[in-house]
């Protein structure tokens, strides 16, 4: 399942990095795809959006869905 979200303070390949890691770590075997310019994150996963989204808001991120 493809989710998607907006993370307005990611402006960095840190943040990116970050992001990727919590994502990965609350659901191993996700797909993790970014665009800096756009600040969307989109997640290629079966975890449900609410772990995604909480485990980048728990990184310190403010992340919407998109």
């Amino acid at each position: 399942m493809k989710t998607e979200f907006i993370v307005s303070d990611m402006t960095c390949n840190h943040c990116v990095q970050t992001i990727t890691q919590a994502v990965q770590t609350a659901a191993p075997g996700a797909t993790v795809s970014t665009d800096l310019n756009t600040h969307r994150v989109v997640i290629e996963s079966a975890a449900a959006a609410a772990v995604l989204q909480a485990a980048i808001a728990d990184e310190g991120y403010d992340v919407q869905p998109a």
